[in-house]
């Protein structure tokens, strides 16, 4: 990724198949970028096969950029409660391991602190059913996953799993957050 600019902001956040993440994220209006990669492990350059072996320990990421004038810490993580379970342990739907799990992977002290109190909020609140088992964790270092990973879900929207999961919770992320996505053209 080229330098941040100094009006920008990163959060690194797992739920599942990164390809799903990253769809969503590009819309939001204040992203200048989500990035699919890899964070969590312990092997350097992991592959996308070792990450779903689950031989290297990293979870599937995605990487965002945005602008906090446009859209606040605490709104990207809301979004991202909204886009996967946060009540399933290592794992998504169809998608099982640790490579799959749900985490936060935070920047700054402020980051967690919001991260901590989102989750604190929504574990005392009827938002799920269920515990929810999001792993609250300091960044270490990101690993871009390769070049036919990023904007996956823009150039294979006809990819099986692309059609069978990606497209219809990008469809419901869009409906529910119609009025902040970025305006198309």
């Amino acid at each position: 990724m080229p330098p941040l600019p100094a009006s920008e902001q990163i959060a690194t956040l797992a739920g599942g198949c990164f390809w799903c993440l990253e769809a969503a994220f590009n819309r939001l209006r204040g992203v200048s970028e989500a990035v699919s990669g890899y964070m969590g492990g312990q092997v350097e350059r992991p592959s996308y096969e070792q990450v779903c072996g689950g031989r290297s320990g990293h979870a599937e990421v995605v990487q965002v950029r945005f602008d906090p004038d446009q859209i606040s810490y605490r709104d990207l993580l809301a979004c991202f409660f909204d886009l996967h379970d946060p009540t399933t342990l290592n794992r998504q739907g169809n998608d099982v391991g640790t490579q799959y799990r749900s985490a936060i992977f935070w920047h700054t002290p402020e980051q967690r602190e919001a991260a901590e109190s989102l989750i604190a909020e929504l574990s005392t609140s009827d938002a799920f059913s269920n515990r929810i088992v999001t792993q609250v964790a300091e960044a270490t270092p990101f690993w871009p996953a390769e070049d036919h990973h990023q904007r996956y879900f823009e150039q294979n929207p006809n990819q099986p799993y692309c059609r069978a999961v990606v497209g219809p919770k990008v469809a419901k992320f869009s409906r529910h957050y119609a009025e902040r996505l970025k305006q198309p053209g």
